[in-house]
């Protein structure tokens, strides 16, 4: 055997002329498959998010426009001078930051409310048992199907008798009766695992506890859904502020502004400023915990849960 041979039988490397520093060849391109079924749905999707999203870009490019140009005829999309004299009109001309706070207060506090409220009443249906559980539980369901303008007169009434009109907990208290929040959350607490409230339980813990400690740090996606719905609700109700108070201290920013905008008339760009500037403090609402309110709706009844 030749001195050749004997390198080649020792060189475990495969033969082929590649050394050691030859970099492997890359794996074949796999090509996307067409898929015509996703594209419709794409082209879809578009086109709903885009007549979802004419309405606001008219609402804000006519509020930026000049008032002549608002009722020009024919329309024009764009402005041929962009302007801010709307906004400085709605701001200036009326109580337009303090209505900004009252409605900012009524929110917080309904949500913080209902949040309290509602956790602790789901967690009594949930777990645990009392006298006349099913009949206050079936009551709590026949209140979501009750429309609230049912209610407008007796809560009035009781407004009026308790000296509450034109106060901010006339407007807040009716809104902090919410069964549909209940529910969401008594499907969701059943969902919980019951052998860790028992060996809580076993550990001498309290339902006190137990409901603090273990019950709400579990159903962070829920509550955060809850309590954005329901700032978002009580930010845009209308009716019950409306009703309620009469005072413009006292006026929420919908009431308030929509008070103003019976006096503007015509007067287009000025409304739609005052609908921008309404809107905007829930549309940074959203973006910054769109993620929470997506985490919430799949966690609740509303994902079949």
């Amino acid at each position: 055997m030749t001195l050749h041979e004997t390198d080649r039988r020792a060189d475990p490397r495969p033969s082929g002329g590649r050394g050691d520093d030859t970099p492997p060849s890359p794996p074949p391109s796999r090509r996307r498959r067409f898929r015509p079924g996703a594209l419709l749905l794409f082209v879809i999707t578009a086109l709903l998010a885009a007549l979802w999203l004419l309405p606001l870009a008219w609402a804000f490019l006519t509020s930026v426009k000049p008032e002549a140009e608002t009722t020009a005829i024919p329309l024009r999309w764009f402005p041929t001078e962009f302007t801010l004299d709307a906004y400085r009109t709605v701001l200036d001309g009326g109580h337009f930051w303090l209505w900004l706070f009252n409605s900012l207060l009524t929110a917080t506090v309904v949500t913080v409310l209902v949040v309290v409220l509602c956790t602790m009443a789901a967690y009594g249906f949930s777990r645990t048992d009392f006298p006349g559980k099913r009949a206050l539980f079936a009551i709590t369901l026949v209140g979501i199907m009750v429309p609230p303008q049912v209610l407008i007169v007796p809560l009035f009434d009781q407004m009026v008798l308790l000296n509450m009109v034109d106060t901010y907990w006339g407007i807040i208290l009716p809104q902090i009766v919410t069964p549909a929040m209940v529910f969401i959350l008594k499907k969701f607490f059943d969902g919980i695992p019951r052998e860790l409230e028992e060996a809580a339980l076993m550990d001498g813990a309290r339902r006190w506890r137990i409901y603090w400690q273990i019950i709400l740090p579990l159903s962070r996606p829920v509550i955060a859904a809850v309590a954005i719905f329901t700032f978002i609700t009580t930010w845009n109700n209308f009716l019950w502020p409306f009703i309620v108070s009469t005072d413009p201290q006292f006026m929420t920013l919908p009431v308030g502004l929509a008070a103003i905008e019976s006096g503007y008339g015509l007067r287009f760009a000025r409304v739609m400023a005052s609908a921008v500037l309404a809107g905007l403090p829930l549309l940074v609402l959203f973006v910054l915990f769109q993620r929470q309110v997506v985490r919430g709706v799949a966690h609740t009844g509303l994902s079949g849960q």
